[in-house]
């Protein structure tokens, strides 16, 4: 069900043909949901059928450039102000949290290592995006979730080392 607002917040903010709203997922949804092509087309097709979104215009190949109707928009507004958010998450990144307590300090040092090393790439990530979006004209409804993806990451960061900085005591029983 996320993928189906996830797509219409998208088209909410923008047009576009599926090939770049897989983009877009890829430039700034994929820390939240990820959705690959074979996802995004065929509910695309969902969505216009339920009439929330619909062709805004055609180009090259059959390419489709879509866009929210006002059901669509009225769909993505009720969703997000009178529906509760399932949070029950699948995380495997809190899982390893949980779990570097049992191991052994020497594969405690290099699991905690490897996360230190992809919260580096994601602090660099975070920075590319805010860049790109500082650079486009006009106002961005996006740009406060990078800030809280760059303090999120943050807190992340200063955890790890401090899980490093005791990564040699001995495993939890």
């Amino acid at each position: 069900m996320s993928l189906h607002y996830a797509l219409l917040g998208m088209l909410a903010s923008k047009p576009g043909t599926g090939y770049e709203l897989t983009q877009r997922f890829d430039q700034s949804l994929r820390n939240a949901w990820h959705a690959s092509h074979s996802q995004i087309y065929p509910e695309l097709a969902r969505l216009d059928e339920a009439g929330l979104i619909e062709v805004v215009e055609e180009g090259q190949r059959n390419s489709r450039t879509w866009g929210i109707t006002a059901a669509g928009r009225e769909d993505l507004r009720r969703w997000m102000t009178e529906t509760d958010t399932d949070r029950r998450v699948r995380n495997e990144t809190a899982l390893r949290y949980f779990l570097f307590g049992l191991l052994e300090p020497a594969d405690r040092r290099v699991a905690l290592e490897r996360e230190r090393k992809h919260l580096e790439e994601a602090d660099e990530e975070f920075r590319t995006v805010a860049a790109h979006l500082e650079a486009l004209d006009g106002p961005t409804p996006f740009r406060p979730v990078v800030d809280l993806g760059q303090r999120l990451n943050a807190v992340f960061s200063a955890w790890v080392d401090e899980r490093l900085a005791d990564a040699d005591e001995p495993p939890a029983s």
